[in-house]
């Protein structure tokens, strides 16, 4: 029998989380290296099922196939096509940088008797901000296991059960442990933190809610959860879903799935979440957890519903299209750094969306390897941002200004997050948007020009957002900021390599995905659209 690897890269975080939960709640610095441990543990078996996935290979590799619930005909199925491969890769990749950028987030706040009992007697008087330590990392790793399970997962109610499940983490790590860099008193601050984690609980819940109408329904046309062989029953001509049945349950699962990415109008939970909640959390938003949206929208609705998938193209298409400019538009007025980098990501996953829907190689390639480099590069800004926050106790851009003449590294480091941001050629993220904003307009030419405004946009932000924080006179409150330590170093200059990298030499992802990407296509039927004029012998 060979060993369960996907199984164990799944199960390695999840015994982290609750090994990490069980240190005594004394010990806090035995509980960040062991979660740290258990993170670059789970980064080795990520790298090993690269390394033993073919890209010439079968579709899904390395499968498991157990019974579990025999009377519902629920399966233990997992498998990766080169989608999921990247995926996990950078689900691993981000989580140890995600612990090492919260490293003294759960410690006891300034005001906290933990923190004071030192000083002179008048300070145990302020509040008691105690936070767990284990409760936190452990809330990480369980997210990790979520998430990578929910990449694997090739059985529909399994892949709900993990899609649904890594709600709860996310929802107390969102009010529990949030944004000490808040404007608001202690009480005000709390209640945006609780009113922004129960926003993000039920928007999603109802959207896995109506989800869960459509597996149902699934099961009872289909007869099974197994999507390798609902695919292949399809493909077969042994199941024919009738017309409007399979735009309702195509309908039921892209709705979970539009909410998880976010995609205009079902957006508005991001912005409050990345903003109430600390920057490593921010950055396990919507570098770790939205990409089960878009990646779901590739695996379960194009290949499960391929002709509902091409029926709802143009009205999703257009959507995204919106997503592109409404969000870059409101990353152009906040004051806020965090919430800009939010709006951000909202115009990224336009175009990750837009290019999932194109139906050419060059879209569904580059949607792919944004999914990929949006994590990276809005992992690097995010950070960074989080470490000036952290320096100053703001997140207004207005509070700022000069921080590049006392803090040259951070501000070098916070300048390539920012060009990343706005795809600069020679990074990460300009190939991906390159692919997709090609691959849109050999299909679809008016979507495409009007797309390419979303990057007139993005160079005004991100320029815009480094011109107010980092250039001018040194304001005073920033004059004795520190740069950055070592332990951030550790945290930025490995993303800063990665968004070089992947910049001048993306093959080594693009082998991994493009044979998945023609599978993706073969299911809904589509080929990559002819030249009009052909090239001259």
């Amino acid at each position: 029998m060979a060993f369960p690897l996907l199984t164990a890269t799944a199960a390695l975080p999840a015994i982290g989380a609750i090994a990490t939960a069980a240190v005594p709640a004394a010990r806090r610095t035995a509980t960040k290296w062991l979660a740290l441990g258990f993170s670059l543990a789970t980064l080795f078996l990520a790298a090993a099922v690269a390394v033993r996935f073919e890209p010439g290979g079968g579709r899904y590799q390395l499968t498991e196939s157990h019974a579990w619930i025999k009377d519902f005909g629920v399966r233990y199925e997992l498998g990766v096509d080169g989608i999921a491969v990247a995926l996990i890769l950078l689900t691993a990749v981000l989580i140890p940088f995600v612990i090492l950028a919260g490293w003294h987030d759960a410690d006891p706040s300034p005001s906290s008797p933990l923190r004071s009992s030192r000083g002179g007697p008048n300070e145990t008087k302020a509040p008691y901000q105690w936070r767990p330590t284990q409760g936190f990392f452990a809330l990480i790793l369980g997210v990790e296991a979520m998430v990578i399970l929910s990449f694997e997962a090739t059985d529909v109610f399994l892949f709900y059960i993990f899609f649904e499940a890594m709600l709860i983490p996310m929802y107390f790590l969102i009010g529990g442990f949030g944004d000490r860099a808040h404007a608001a008193g202690d009480e005000a601050a709390a209640t945006q933190r609780t009113y922004a984690a129960v926003k993000f609980l039920l928007y999603n819940l109802v959207g896995g809610l109506i989800m869960l109408a459509a597996v149902i329904g699934l099961y009872v046309v289909a007869g099974s959860f197994s999507l390798q062989e609902i695919t292949a029953a399809r493909a077969g001509g042994s199941l024919d879903m009738a017309t409007n049945t399979e735009r309702l349950l195509f309908l039921g699962f892209f709705f979970a799935f539009a909410v998880k990415a976010p995609l205009w109008p079902l957006h508005t939970w991001l912005p409050n979440a990345m903003g109430e909640a600390t920057a490593p959390v921010a950055v396990l938003i919507t570098a770790v957890v939205d990409k089960v949206g878009t990646f779901a929208m590739l695996r379960f609705c194009l290949q499960l519903f391929p002709e509902a998938s091409k029926w709802a193209t143009p009205v999703i298409l257009v959507l995204a299209l919106i997503s592109i400019v409404y969000g870059a538009l409101l990353a152009v007025g906040q004051r806020d750094i965090k919430r800009l980098v939010a709006y951000a990501s909202i115009s990224h996953f336009g175009f990750i969306i837009m290019g999932i829907f194109a139906m050419t190689s060059q879209g569904q390639s580059g949607a792919t390897l944004y999914m990929v480099n949006h994590g990276i590069s809005t992992a690097a800004l995010m950070l960074v941002a989080g470490f000036l926050i952290a320096r100053r106790g703001s997140r207004l851009i207005a509070d700022y200004g000069g921080v590049q003449k006392v803090a040259p590294v951070l501000a070098g480091t916070f300048l390539i997050g920012s060009l990343a941001t706005l795809s600069l050629p020679g990074l990460a993220p300009f190939v991906s948007e390159f692919l997709v904003l090609v691959g849109t307009f050999t299909r679809y030419p008016a979507i495409g020009v009007i797309a390419t405004f979303g990057i007139v946009l993005a160079a005004l932000y991100t320029l815009v957002l480094y011109q107010r924080t980092m250039t001018g006179p040194v304001r005073p409150a920033v004059r004795a900021m520190p740069d950055l330590r070592v332990r951030e170093l550790l945290v930025i200059a490995p993303l800063i390599a990665l968004l070089i990298f992947l910049g001048v030499y993306p093959k080594p992802l693009t082998e991994i995905v493009n044979p998945a990407v023609k599978y993706t296509l073969s299911d809904v039927q589509k080929t990559d659209p002819k030249p009009e004029v052909e090239a001259a012998k």
